[in-house]
């Protein structure tokens, strides 16, 4: 019988091994900067960002990706620190944020997911994902160590399960995976995106109070961005729905759309040329069969 979990990630590393984006970041060297007091981005250069926070009572690790992300990871705190991890946040379900989680269980972490992710993860456990200690419920939950807040967000329906931000309430920093990805177009065909429910979330972030953000992933080399990021994302997203809307009004072909859809405000952003026209492919099939994915609203959500 035919894996068809061993023939998507085939499927998928063929589509990444394709694209200069991340070809260029696995040659980047590995680097860990402290962007606000206590505050770390770590980037070994593997296309994946993550950050932690030093405590006076020890650290709080955010996003395990894999076990070698996660082993880089653990290694980079230890070069800054001997305090205990005692927490290791993942953002939401996809097997390519959640795994790992063994290493930091390992040293002592409590791992800690929305109960949305968790759900998802208990019926979908990957080979290099430890399923996390506790789902939390409910739009926001904190944590507090050494006297350092860290707040975490649950944003709704917008990228996969469970999507959560993580802001440090006193250095005013927040950690954003997926959902924005400074100077790059959207990832390839915008994979489980709910693309009116990603602007909403989009705008929920600009509401926060933050000077600074780390993202899972950049299409530049700064440790970290700004609210401006998170605007500039939105607006790409609305940008590109009114030039399909456009399109459909002036009768072009369906078919002929994502070749014809330009946006020359972002050609300088990574991966414009490879990726608009399948980010135009899922954003038209968005607006043209409606909204995908979809579930009802959640009981604390209303």
């Amino acid at each position: 019988m035919v894996n068809i979990k061993l023939l998507a990630i085939a499927g998928l590393t063929a589509l990444l091994l394709q694209v200069p984006f991340f070809t260029t970041q696995a040659a980047a060297a590995e680097i860990t900067v402290e962007v606000a007091d206590g505050v770390y981005s770590y980037r070994p250069g593997d296309g994946y960002i993550s950050m932690f926070v030093v405590t006076s009572s020890g650290v709080v690790a955010m996003e395990p990706v894999n076990t070698k992300h996660a082993q880089g990871l653990l290694k980079a705190i230890r070069s800054i620190t001997q305090k205990p991890v005692r927490y290791l946040l993942i953002t939401h379900n996809h097997w390519d944020h959640s795994s790992g989680g063994q290493v930091f269980r390992d040293a002592g972490a409590k791992i800690l997911v929305h109960n949305e992710a968790y759900q998802w993860m208990q019926e979908n456990p990957g080979r290099d994902m430890a399923l996390p200690d506790e789902g939390w419920k409910g739009k926001r939950k904190d944590i507090t160590l050494g006297g350092t807040t860290i707040e975490m967000h649950y944003i709704g329906m917008s990228h996969g399960l469970g999507m959560t931000v993580f802001r440090v309430a006193q250095q005013k920093v927040i950690y954003i995976a997926d959902v924005v990805t400074p100077d790059r177009v959207a990832f390839a065909m915008v994979p489980d995106f709910n693309i009116n429910e990603w602007i909403r979330a989009l705008s929920e972030i600009e509401k926060m109070d933050f000077n600074k953000a780390v993202f899972s992933h950049s299409g530049n080399k700064a440790p970290f961005g700004t609210k401006a990021d998170v605007i500039k994302n939105r607006e790409f997203i609305q940008d590109l729905q009114k030039a399909i809307v456009t399109e459909f009004k002036k009768g072009t072909n369906f078919l002929k759309i994502p070749q014809v859809v330009k946006l020359p405000k972002y050609e300088n952003w990574a991966m414009y040329k490879e990726w608009l026209p399948m980010n135009v492919w899922r954003v038209m099939l968005d607006m043209y069969m409606g909204p995908f994915p979809w579930r009802p609203a959640l009981a604390f959500e209303k």
